[in-house]
């Protein structure tokens, strides 16, 4: 961890001890540095949903938004970044929440703005926003999409008020259809997200919810097993969620719904048309590098000898105070080598396709050796398939996906 800078030494002074830092000889040797992706935090929510373990917090719309303040904040936060990705290329840009689309189109416009001034941008950059039904008004998308937006992910959850209700949404089904509709005619590319294994649904409760969800064609769609996290409402006031039996079923039953209108399962959770894969996702899941800026955004930034990881401060108003005066993390840590196999799995194993055997020495800077062992294991269960190099999770693996990646937790 990067030491607490003492109050006598200058930013600039402190910046520049801070790249001596991540610059200086090491245990890992990184031939080139992967994709850079840049992450942008908005924290506020109209609720808090009971399942969600994310750094939200609730707005009461009888408060003004500090839109412009948090902007100022982030805008800092990114200058203050700069020197450790100086001259990369960003690839993407995901806005996640929280819920971003509480913040106005023209709040929007002055974030995305404020990015390409500083950052050298694809031209082709892949820019997404969550977005939810309850703060959707008519031209609303269409505004974000003026602003720069150029992929939409909507946070349906369900299109049946029942289980809307059930998980505490704050919209209601017509809303998310009208929401839909609204991302369909503004965007070539949006992504519903739906939730399955809800309190009390059943098998044909949801095959309606697929079947509503692709009647729209979406060229992606994100759906996602409802899970009870830790230091949430559910997890103190757990409900009552399908068997994990029937959870099997209903992932098959999504599976072959969507492989039906020619979408393909490219990540456990994540189906696509041809072309509409999110980049900014396949990053994470490819070990590739992203910058988080804003209140509790993560990082994962690569150097030649180094990867380290960093947090910025949760609190949405410490996170102003903080990252206006240009000291805006609250942890600054490089990953143990013998952590990075487990920390390299969690995410490549993800991926239907799997990942290259050189594409893991690349982004780890470790040898084949550091996970011979580990695919040696995988392979004898049943878990992984290896052929020209490349390492592809078999049916049994993506549906034993933690039992999986375990195995390389004791990998040396």
């Amino acid at each position: 961890m990067i030491p607490i800078q003492p109050q006598s030494e200058t930013a600039e002074a402190a910046v520049q001890r801070d790249i001596q830092h991540y610059m200086r000889p090491g245990t890992l040797q990184l031939g080139s540095l992967p994709p850079l992706s840049l992450y942008v935090h908005l924290p506020w929510c109209l609720k808090k949903c009971p399942y969600c373990d994310f750094n939200s917090h609730g707005w009461s719309k009888a408060d003004a938004l500090p839109e412009d303040r948090y902007i100022d904040a982030l805008m800092a936060d990114l200058e203050s970044a700069l020197p450790l990705i100086w001259g990369r290329t960003v690839h993407s840009v995901f806005m996640g929440g929280g819920t971003p689309s509480l913040f106005s189109p023209e709040a929007i416009d002055r974030l995305i703005a404020g990015l390409r001034a500083r950052l050298r941008m694809e031209p082709d950059c892949e820019i997404t926003m969550e977005a939810n039904p309850g703060t959707f008004e008519k031209d609303r998308f269409k505004a974000f999409r003026a602003a720069g937006v150029n992929r939409l992910s909507i946070g349906v959850q369900s299109f049946d008020d029942r289980y809307l209700q059930a998980v505490g949404r704050v919209h209601d089904a017509a809303q998310a259809k009208a929401a839909v509709r609204e991302a369909a005619d503004n965007f070539e590319t949006f992504n519903i997200d739906l939730m399955y294994a809800l309190p009390g649904q059943t098998l044909l409760d949801l095959q309606r919810d697929v079947d509503t969800a692709l009647s729209f064609a979406p060229p992606h769609l994100s759906i996602y097993h409802l899970t009870i996290e830790p230091n949430t409402y559910f997890a103190k006031y757990p409900p009552v969620v399908p068997e994990d039996d029937t959870a099997y079923e209903m992932l098959d039953l999504i599976t072959a719904s969507t492989q039906q209108v020619g979408m393909q399962r490219y990540e456990v959770s994540a189906y696509a048309k041809e072309g509409h894969q999110c980049f900014h996702n396949s990053n994470y899941w490819q070990f590739g590098d992203y910058l988080g800026i804003g209140a509790g955004a993560h990082s994962k930034l690569s150097f030649a000898h180094r990867i380290v990881r960093q947090v910025r401060f949760r609190d949405p108003t410490l996170y102003m105070d903080m990252a206006l005066a240009g000291t805006p993390l609250a942890q600054d840590n490089e990953i143990k080598r013998a952590e990075l196999p487990f920390e390299y799995m969690l995410n490549a194993l993800r991926l239907r396709g799997g990942f290259a055997l050189q594409e893991f020495m690349e982004r780890t800077g470790l040898p084949m050796s550091a996970i011979a062992k580990g695919l040696d294991e995988a392979q004898s269960k049943g878990l992984i398939t290896r052929d020209l190099g490349r390492v592809v999770p078999t049916e049994r693996g993506f549906d034993f996906l933690s039992d999986l990646q375990e195995i390389f937790l004791s990998t040396p």
